[in-house]
């Protein structure tokens, strides 16, 4: 819809500071008229802009850019890196334990709508009807022609160019970084991964006996003097970071640091693993690239996955293993016979039609939106030490909660049955046993509305916080 493509405009203007608060916004007759809209179209923008608390109406004066909230972001943690062992690890470790507890708040994902549902089983109709006897046939190793192509010129939209040859499809973006491992590494190896981690990720290392160099995280990424020196010492083999809205903390890799990543990995000739699932959920119109945009040597192993943007459930990833494409496959054919022939050209056809494009257009504009109301919420509801933060795409935040009993906190959410990730199931380190994460995947009601699953499991998690901090 226009009015939203124009209200993502002014929104990206507002968060990249060209509009400053308290400005006044075009009167709604000089709107129009600037950008050749209808009166219907303006109002429209307008009203969604306000909604959202970007712009507010003054009496007789028009519109203005909104004061932002200044809410106090959580720390970093410096500390000196250091080898540890994979098998210390401890797989319960900061998580609630009952898979019955499974709630939004738990998972990083959204809530699917009927609309997506529908669009979707009309693309799967439309590839049950070519497939023909091909629904008896192993899929090939590589993955489907025809979806390779479509992700080429789909990521060719954002200046991110390769060719379909060089594309691996997998099943989903764990299968992808699993198989990227085995290719990169042997057990016992060293593998640098930012500090916070994806626990799933810390997991996996574990499984597969690699140990784990944490690299602390900074404003902009990485500390990559660190890395660097790891690289130049050899103590680790390979690297395996999330470059964009990291999870846990949000936080996305600067152009600067993708470079200068991509040219360490070529210099010291240690690959990297990029784990790029989030690439596609800005909370506004910029995509960033990857740092595979800057790779010219083939050493970074460029992963992603519709899993965060389309379906979980689908279990289809891919991964770009640069100069390690004949190994890669060859170590991904070992392990399965491919990737479902169905899912492939289901997800295909949904992507090659436009309907994908659209959709992850509202799944942004939405995600901004709920990341705004959880924001506010917690702020309204939790003390004013609590430090929450405000990423820039994803599907995460990052809460730190000073003077937050560990052991007290985790206690409550297993009584409460509350799915949540403590912060330290994100290190192998003794750190972040102040902080959690939570899922913003799912709407909050509008005022007035009743209660849903998400605000029932806020409230519960603000209790169990507040107690947590109060109780002696």
């Amino acid at each position: 819809m226009r009015y939203k493509q124009l209200a993502e405009q002014y929104i990206a203007d507002i968060q990249s500071g060209l509009l400053a608060a308290q400005v006044r916004m075009p009167s709604l007759r000089q709107f129009a008229q600037l950008h050749q809209v209808s009166m219907t179209t303006t109002l429209n923008c307008y009203q969604h802009l306000e909604s959202q608390g970007w712009i507010v109406a003054k009496p007789q004066s028009g519109y203005y850019v909104a004061q932002r909230s200044t809410l106090r972001l959580p720390d970093l943690a410096q500390f000196e890196s250091q080898l540890a062992l994979a098998s210390d690890y401890s797989l319960d470790k900061g998580n609630t334990p009952d898979s019955q507890f499974a709630g939004p708040l738990g998972y990083s994902r959204f809530e699917v709508t009927h609309k997506l549902t529908s669009q979707m089983e009309q693309s799967f109709r439309r590839t049950n009807r070519r497939l023909g006897e091909r629904l008896n046939f192993y899929p090939t190793r590589q993955g489907e022609a025809m979806l390779r192509s479509v992700l080429s010129a789909h990521f060719a939209n954002y200046s991110f160019h390769f060719a379909a040859e060089q594309l691996a499809i997998t099943n989903g973006c764990m299968d992808a970084i699993r198989t990227a491992i085995e290719v990169c590494t042997q057990p016992d190896d060293a593998i640098a991964v930012s500090s916070p981690c994806f626990n799933g990720l810390l997991t996996l290392l574990r499984e597969m006996s690699r140990n784990i160099v944490e690299i602390p995280s900074v404003d902009s990424g990485i500390d990559l003097d660190q890395l660097e020196h790891h690289m130049q010492q050899g103590t680790v083999q390979a690297g395996l970071f999330c470059t964009t809205h990291m999870n846990p903390q949000g936080i996305t890799m600067s152009p600067s640091q993708k470079q200068r990543l991509a040219e360490m990995a070529s210099r010291y000739e240690v690959p990297v693993i990029e784990d790029d699932v989030y690439m596609e959920l800005p909370h506004g119109n910029t995509v960033p690239l990857p740092a595979k945009y800057y790779d010219k040597s083939g050493y970074i192993l460029w992963c992603g996955s519709v899993s965060k943007t389309l379906a979980a459930s689908y279990r289809l990833g891919w991964c770009l293993p640069g100069r390690y494409l004949n190994q890669y496959l060859s170590k991904h054919a070992a392990g399965c016979f491919g990737v479902s022939l169905p899912i492939q050209l289901a997800v295909a056809d949904f992507i090659d039609s436009g309907q994908y494009a659209r959709h992850l257009k509202t799944q942004r504009f939405d995600l901004l939106l709920h990341k705004r109301r959880y924001r506010e919420y917690l702020q309204q509801h939790l003390p004013e030490t609590v430090r929450i933060s405000d990423p820039a795409g994803g599907l995460v935040l990052w809460l730190q909660i000073p003077g937050m009993d560990e052991a007290k906190i985790k206690s409550l959410l297993i009584e409460a049955k509350l799915d949540i990730r403590l912060g330290e199931c994100f290190t192998l380190r003794d750190l972040y046993r102040d902080s959690l994460r939570i899922n913003i995947g799912y709407a909050l009601p509008e005022p007035g509305e009743p209660d849903n699953a998400a605000k029932c499991a806020l409230d519960t998690l603000i209790a169990v916080v507040n107690r947590a901090i109060t109780d002696e």
